[in-house]
C-alpha cells in the first residue's frame, strides 16, 4: 500500500523534478518533491506544469536555479523518480501488486483525495468495482459521477488505480490514459499479461 505524505504542512514554494517514463501505456509523466511523488499520468508535460504551479510547485532548474532544496534536494528528488520508475516498471510486466511509494496528493482537491484514497483497499489488484459501488463505500450514494469526475483528475494514474473502476454494466468507460490502457491494465491485473507479445 502507497505510503501517503500530506499536503499540509507544505510552506512557500517547493521544488519539482520531472520525467518522462516510456512505458507499454505510452509515456508516464512523473513528478516528485524531495519528499514524495506528486504526480503520474498522462497529461502534456504543460499540463502537469501547470497543475503543479497552481499547487505552489515549481520545476527545479527553472530560472537557472537549483531549487530552493539545493542539490540535497535534486538527489532526493531524483530517488523518488527512480524508485517510482523500477516500480511502474515491476508493476506494468507482472512482478509488482501493490506500490510502496511515498505519495502526495497536493494535485487532487479533497473529494478527489478521498476518492483515490480509497482506491487500493476498495478494489484490491485484480478486481473491478462501479463508479456507483464507489460511491457507496464513500457514503455519498448518489455521487457516482462526482466519482468518475474525481478519478479523473487522479493525479497519480496508476500507482492509485481508479483503472479498475468501470461503468455500471462493466463497461470501460473514461480513463486518462485512454481506454487501451485501462484494458492493458485489467488484462495484466486478471493474469493475462498483456505486454508478453510486445516486448
Amino acid at each position: 500500500m502507497p505510503r501517503s505524505a500530506s499536503a499540509a504542512g507544505r510552506t512557500g514554494t517547493s521544488a519539482v523534478s520531472l520525467t518522462v517514463l516510456p512505458t507499454p501505456l505510452g509515456d508516464l509523466r512523473l513528478a516528485a518533491t524531495a519528499d514524495a511523488l506528486v504526480y503520474c499520468g498522462f497529461q502534456p508535460l504543460a499540463v502537469v506544469r501547470s497543475r503543479l504551479a497552481r499547487a505552489g510547485l515549481r520545476e527545479a532548474g527553472q530560472d537557472g536555479q537549483a531549487g530552493q532544496d539545493g542539490q540535497d534536494g535534486a538527489g532526493a528528488r531524483r530517488a523518488v523518480l527512480d524508485e517510482a520508475g523500477a516500480q511502474l516498471d515491476a508493476y506494468l510486466t507482472g512482478r509488482l501488486r501493490s506500490f510502496g511509494l511515498p505519495l502526495d496528493l497536493c494535485l487532487a482537491t479533497p473529494f478527489s483525495r478521498e476518492t483515490v484514497s480509497s482506491l487500493e483497499a476498495f478494489v484490491p489488484y485484480g478486481s473491478t468495482a462501479t463508479y456507483g459501488a464507489l460511491a457507496r463505500a464513500l457514503d455519498r450514494p448518489r455521487a457516482a459521477r462526482a466519482v468518475g469526475t474525481a478519478l479523473g483528475a487522479n493525479p497519480l494514474c496508476v500507482v492509485l488505480p481508479c483503472h479498475r473502476v468501470v461503468g455500471s454494466t462493466g463497461t470501460l468507460t473514461g480513463y486518462a490514459g485512454g481506454v487501451d490502457a485501462k484494458k492493458y491494465l485489467l488484462a495484466l491485473e486478471a493474469g493475462d499479461h498483456p505486454g508478453d507479445g510486445g516486448r
